[in-house]
């Protein structure tokens, strides 16, 4: 696995770059992402570039032994640009312009910015698509920050039209998917549909699934097409895209399609601030991060990407500038997150940035060098952790347990039409995948189109829709199989099945669940040791009850080799639900001290310490300690040969 950095050569005097470029090649690092943000540098008037500064970095990088990672420069279109032509920003959903003055500012669907940004791609490309310092391309930056994916737009609606058009070819086959009889929204032609904001009460469902998949399109269409010249200018370079955490405005699965190597950006205590973890989480782990965040982006990214080929393209370094609170990693953090993402596969970890920023929106976002360029403290990790992963050499094989199962329309819908306030398929993946790694195993996040054949386990939290071929290799797989609430319920354009639920799961399952019902916190059945809460789904059919509430509400039934969870997949529920599958599926589990987590390859076991306090090893993870110790200081990583 490489180490690299993100570098900003146009921020710095030019007398300070080689300097710069020595001291990352003296820390270990061997890969630098520039060029992402330099619009405004690479062509300050239009027509006119100026390639000298861009050319002299390039040569005193590469001349240091730094191999680059070169971004076009996409989500910043200058203010040129902007003033040429106004109407390329995107609307927000209240129909209010996200106006030029920091970034992502432009509308997927407008032809006009898409055909600047081929422009300017296409001049990086010419320019340095054959320049031996270049090993790798990423397209623009970090799609969809900031809310940024749908547009409401007069190109958006236009774009929009078109592309319902060529999906259902025509308006009554539009009105009847989406049961367009229901309040009078029946539509005479594709060119009266409208975007689904605005509306006086919630839009149609269908509507907005349909802009949902829309929206994503878009933007995989805008980056196929900077792939596309990138490809034709610059072959044999690998071709990345740095996704987010916890975001799903597209589908990671399309785009990954389309490009070499996935990346996602990895701020673990950030994510821990912003998103939806318990204010005792958030203290319990806020120099460290919850253990499950990054792991689970891991898996998830590498899960979307092609040939499970993936990286960490930016990684916290110190705190950060936009979480409600910023702490400072624990010591060890920033090396433990690195190797962590080694465990996993990652064939790259680039830190963010290489020094921290005086001016500007991120002056308050940490770098490996403080801003008088001093090195910060992550420094002396980040070439702590260049030695070790050279003395771990080859990591092997990935261990297969468990395939968990997403996919991105299934987070869609359960923001669409929730039902229960908070009740996300996202949420729902995650806390499955929390489950399971209490229990010492690996789990990859696949598609429902991935192959099952080397996994004992399935589990399936929260699939709306379920492909019939998907349906048809549960049946035909020889593991246990959990499934969700949720999974099956309705059609291609949100419409519940003429079977009901589940759906095509119907015949694997054996039961039809006839009611939904979702709960209030507070409102919960009580069962041994765990309860039904915020959801529950009553069934017909010949399953079998297997947890059974004291009131008589079941929580899972049972049909040969598969479960169904009719509660919310979290808790003690889930836990004793999973517990039994992995028994009956014959997984050998090694349940985790509070804080501790492993991943396991062929060659080693790796653990890792995300409490505060000291742990000593289960005596289940046997081997010869080759990196650290068995009795683990916070934030502490051992590795063991197996």
């Amino acid at each position: 696995m490489h180490l690299g950095v993100c570098y900003y050569p146009e921020h710095w005097p030019r007398e300070r770059w080689e300097t710069d470029a020595r001291m990352m090649a003296e820390a270990g690092l061997s890969r630098v992402r520039i060029g992402e943000f330099a619009w405004s540098r690479i062509e300050p008037e239009p027509g006119e570039f100026d390639w000298q500064w861009l050319d002299d970095a390039v040569e005193v990088l590469h001349d240091a032994g730094l191999d680059i990672i070169m971004g076009t420069p996409t989500a910043t279109p200058p203010k040129w640009l902007v003033d040429q032509m106004p109407d390329m920003v995107a609307l927000d959903a209240h129909g209010r312009p996200r106006g030029f003055g920091s970034r992502r500012h432009y509308c997927f669907s407008h032809a006009g910015y898409g055909q600047e940004a081929a422009r300017i791609t296409r001049a990086m490309a010419q320019r340095y698509g054959q320049n031996p310092a270049i090993v790798c391309w990423q397209t623009d930056n970090e799609y969809g920050c900031h809310d940024t994916v749908q547009s409401f737009s007069d190109a958006a609606r236009e774009a929009f039209r078109l592309w319902l058009k060529q999906r259902y070819s025509a308006i009554k086959a539009l009105n009847t998917a989406w049961g367009n009889v229901f309040w009078s929204m029946e539509y005479r032609s594709f060119a009266e549909v409208e975007l689904p904001n605005l509306t006086v009460t919630e839009a149609n469902p269908a509507h907005w699934l349909a802009f949902r998949r829309f929206s994503s399109d878009q933007v995989v269409a805008f980056n196929r097409a900077q792939v596309d010249i990138l490809r034709e200018h610059s072959p044999g370079r690998d071709i990345t895209h740095n996704a987010m955490g916890f975001y799903t405005g597209y589908d990671h699965h399309d785009l990954a399609g389309d490009i070499d190597i996935l990346g996602w950006d990895s701020y673990p205590l950030g994510f821990l601030e912003q998103f939806r973890f318990s204010p005792q989480d958030k203290l319990n782990y806020a120099r460290q991060g919850h253990p499950d965040i990054a792991a689970f982006h891991h898996d998830l990214y590498r899960g979307c990407a092609r040939d499970e080929r993936w990286s960490v393209l930016e990684q916290q370094p110190g705190p950060v500038n936009w979480a409600r609170h910023n702490p400072a990693p624990l010591p060890g953090m920033v090396a433990l997150w690195t190797l962590e993402a080694a465990a996993h596969g990652a064939e790259l970890v680039s830190y963010f940035r290489w020094r921290q920023a005086p001016f500007a929106q991120e002056q308050m976002h940490a770098g490996l060098l403080r801003p008088d360029g001093v090195p910060a403290p992550a420094l002396a990790e980040a070439k702590d952790v260049a030695f070790k992963l050279k003395t771990l050499g080859s990591k092997g094989e990935t261990c297969r347990d468990v395939a968990l199962v997403f996919d991105y329309p299934a987070e869609w819908m359960t923001q669409i039409q929730p039902q229960g306030e908070g009740l996300s398929a996202l949420w729902a993946v995650f806390d499955c995948y929390g489950a399971l790694r209490r229990l010492g195993l690996n789990v990859d996040i696949v598609p429902q189109r991935a192959d099952l054949s080397q996994y004992s386990l399935v589990v399936v939290p929260c699939l709306p829709i379920v492909s019939e071929a998907f349906a048809q290799r549960l049946t035909e797989f020889d593991g246990e199989i959990i499934v969700g609430p949720r999974s099956g319920s309705r059609d291609q354009d949100f419409c519940i099945p003429d079977n009901l639920a589940p759906g095509p799961l119907t015949e694997l399952l054996d039961l039809t669940v006839t009611r939904s019902e979702s709960l209030p916190l507070g409102l919960e059945h009580a069962g041994d040791g765990w309860a039904i809460a915020r959801w529950l789904d009553h069934v017909e059919g010949k399953a079998a009850p297997e947890l059974t509430a004291q009131d008589g509400l079941v929580a899972c039934w049972r049909h040969g080799k598969a479960r169904y969870l009719a509660t919310w997949p979290q808790g003690e529920v889930l836990d004793e639900v999973i517990a039994r599958a992995c028994r009956d599926a014959g997984i050998a589990t090694v349940p985790m001290p509070k804080g501790l987590r492993i991943r396991r390859t062929s060659n080693y076991w790796f653990v890792f310490n995300y409490s505060a306090s000291e742990i000593t090893l289960p005596e289940t993870i046997e081997g010869e300690v080759v990196i650290g110790l068995r009795t683990m200081p916070p934030a502490g990583v051992t590795v063991l040969a197996r």
